[in-house]
């Protein structure tokens, strides 16, 4: 699970409900009309802008937001030079009896058309294939809560005027002008709330997952690629390195770097 994620989502509602508790009774924040105006709103507006096969796709996205695991590039490069040292010593076909060692699906088929013999044009265009399709994947997971994020406020905006028609029709009583203007402004905090808190930062965090997964998809495929060239294993860590910052990269590296 995402400790980071879970702590903001937790952290951020305990903010907003420290701040309601400081303001009053809790109970005067509860407006169920205004919450189904929002929420089953912002729901129905997401679901009418993309096709309804991408917006069921949302439990899946969730998961991937609350228990996605990071991959550490420097444990993925000591994988790929393992690796291109066995391929060195014993030979491509070697690498056969490693891949049931490898959880990574997306290198085991680069290593698996490396062992079958494919031409690398072959290989590097399947796996830049399956890159670009995964991209497309993420974007839709992203859209839904940027969607989410954009509707959800524009829907606190018209429960706010539908309260606000609704009580300035009816002003009969000068002494529930207060509590129908209150009940009216809720719609707008809901929707503020959700977007803010919920939705547009778990739309950022999936963009970050997936800026990450696409990089270690980017070093497997540089990785397989040397391997199938037969590099030298210090040279496919040479060339794997440049995608870690160097902040992050071994002593020893560095100095070369310097």
């Amino acid at each position: 699970m995402d400790i980071g994620t879970v702590v903001g989502l937790l952290f951020g509602m305990a903010c907003i409900l420290f701040a309601l508790l400081l303001g009053g009774s809790i109970l005067a924040y509860i407006d169920v009309p205004s919450m189904f105006i929002v929420i089953g709103g912002g729901t129905a507006a997401t679901l009418t802008s993309m096709p309804i096969i991408m917006f069921l796709k949302f439990p899946k996205v969730i998961g991937k937001a609350l228990f996605h695991k990071t991959v550490d590039p420097l444990d993925l490069i000591r994988q790929l030079v393992e690796l291109a040292e066995v391929a060195r010593r014993d030979g491509i076909l070697a690498l056969e009896n490693s891949i049931e060692h490898i959880e990574d699906s997306f290198l085991v088929r680069g290593i698996q058309m490396a062992v079958d013999g494919s031409d690398p044009e072959v290989i590097e265009s399947i796996m830049e294939t399956e890159l670009e399709n995964l991209i497309d994947r993420h974007g839709t997971g992203k859209r839904i809560f940027d969607s989410l994020g954009r509707f959800a406020p524009a829907f606190g905006m018209i429960g706010t005027l539908i309260g606000l028609v609704a009580m300035l029709s009816n002003m009969d009583d000068p002494s529930k002008i207060g509590a129908g203007m209150a009940a009216a402004l809720l719609t707008t905090l809901y929707g503020a709330v959700l977007a803010n808190i919920v939705f547009l930062p778990i739309a950022d965090k999936l963009g970050q997952r997936s800026t990450e997964e696409i990089l270690q998809k980017t070093m497997i495929i540089q990785g397989v690629m040397s391997i199938q060239a037969g590099d030298n294993p210090r040279n496919v860590e040479s060339k794997l390195i440049t995608f870690v910052p160097p902040s992050q990269r071994p002593t020893d590296q560095n100095e070369q770097a310097a």
